[in-house]
């Protein structure tokens, strides 16, 4: 009997820990990148006898898997994608396939904003309180990868809608939703609900057992729950003093209640600062309390965690204006909150690859605190069409470098220089990381 064939298109770190994963279980394992493979990920597939291909997609050797592990990066219009749809091969993401090799207990955490400091947060509690825990997903290594070479017994995972969109049997033990806003809509036929149903497959399989988190003020999720009737604990929390909230604030204090007893802490002790970052951190101070770790613990990695880079990072401060670098917002949510934690006059770089973005969230920010805005993109038409007139001063740049020094020009003593796009980033640059990296290298070159 031959061995069943699992091909997976994309060699980034999802892909590759899938297919060392695979190799490892015995399958007949391809891997497929239509772009250049990194050298790191070339010689992991070679270093575990597992064969691939870059910078095309085969058809004879791809359409005759049994089951196909797709990088989330990959839209469902890809001609493959389209091709291995007709001969009906399943499609699965890389979460699933790791979640039928181990019996870990799996929190795992998404919504439009707030995920990636979430999951770090979290990830930082539990380590630090000396649990055996692997951080997966959007950050970290791949689960898969972890699961094949160094399982642990409990994982952190930040999960896009993209993930979750292949997922069917995995299960979260605890699973987090943060906040649903108009994100990624150019990959769901401009439909926010396909998005919305995206991320609620978050609650797929689980029991009364299992525990939902979710942020108790935001309309899409209140209406959902209605529709979705989770059969999980519920656990809502917001700043407010609703008597059904898990967590909340009052005189001054976060106040968490679980089976495991009630937890309090003094607010202006939180690291993290900013309405946003009150909710993640209720977030994983809930989660952790659920997994019981002692309330010291918690408390003593709330106070100290230092916040995720590229993400309101600040960067310096030259002739007495502040250089904040937040290219980690590629949604016009995220740039609303980053607007909304400076008190200072702004001047905004924003720009990149569009996603079906609706700029008037932030207009009323922009309006009140925009001294300047700067377009940092290859077509910035669409941020043209909306924001001119509105701003005394709009310019274009077509690099960071370009866009730091418009800034510096534009900027007055006690402004903030903020770079928070609104977009994605592949227009000008390889990912965010890129992107804020430069940025940081070009203010610290001022």
């Amino acid at each position: 009997m031959s061995k069943q064939r699992i091909v997976i298109l994309g060699a980034g770190e999802s892909g590759t820990g899938a297919a060392i994963l695979a190799g490892a279980k015995g399958f007949d394992v391809f891997v497929s990148d239509v772009s250049a493979i990194r050298p790191k990920y070339k010689a992991l597939l070679d270093q575990h006898g597992i064969a691939w291909e870059e910078n095309q997609h085969t058809d004879a050797l791809i359409l005759r898997a049994d089951e196909i592990i797709k990088s989330p990066g990959i839209p469902d219009k890809a001609p493959v994608i389209r091709k291995i749809a007709e001969r009906g091969i399943p499609v699965i993401s890389e979460i699933e396939f790791a979640g039928r090799y181990t019996n870990a207990r799996m929190i795992c955490i998404t919504g439009s904003n707030g995920k990636t400091t979430t999951t770090m947060l979290t990830f930082h509690i539990l380590s630090q309180a000396g649990l055996d825990v692997g951080l997966a997903g959007n950050v970290g290594h791949s689960l898969a990868f972890q699961v094949a070479t160094s399982p642990h017994d409990y994982y952190v995972i930040e999960l896009s809608s993209f993930q979750l969109d292949n997922m069917y049997d995995f299960k979260a033990d605890i699973a987090v939703l943060l906040n649903i806003t108009p994100d990624h809509l150019d990959r769901y036929h401009y439909e926010l609900q396909n998005y919305v149903d995206a991320k609620f497959r978050i609650l797929r399989n689980q029991t009364e057992l299992d525990a939902f988190l979710f942020w108790n003020d935001d309309p899409i999720i209140a209406r959902e729950i209605e529709k979705h009737r989770p059969e999980a604990a519920l656990y809502p929390f917001s700043d407010t003093g609703h008597p059904s909230l898990k967590g909340h604030v009052a005189g001054g204090k976060l106040i968490i209640e679980t089976l495991n007893g009630i937890f309090t802490m003094d607010q202006n002790k939180i690291a993290l600062k900013g309405a946003h970052n009150l909710y993640n951190s209720m977030a994983a101070g809930i989660a952790a309390k659920i997994l019981d770790i002692h309330d010291e613990k918690i408390r003593a990695s709330l106070a100290d965690f230092i916040g995720v880079e590229h993400r309101l990072e600040k960067v310096s401060r030259v002739r007495g204006v502040d250089y904040i670098n937040d290219s980690k917002a590629t949604n016009v949510n995220s740039c609303w909150y980053a607007l909304q934690s400076i008190n200072t006059k702004i001047v905004l770089i924003l720009g990149g690859t569009d996603k079906g973005n609706d700029y008037s969230e932030i207009e009323p920010f922009v309006l009140k605190k925009v001294r300047a805005l700067i377009f940092l993109g290859v077509d910035n038409a669409k941020l043209h069409a909306f924001f001119d007139h509105k701003v005394a001063e709009i310019e274009d740049a077509r690099s960071m470098e370009e866009a730091v020094n418009l800034a510096y020009r534009i900027a007055r003593k006690g402004d903030t220089v903020l770079l928070s796009p609104c977009c994605a980033s592949f227009d000008l640059f390889e990912n965010y990381e890129d992107r804020g990296n430069q940025f940081k290298t070009c203010v610290r070159n001022l």
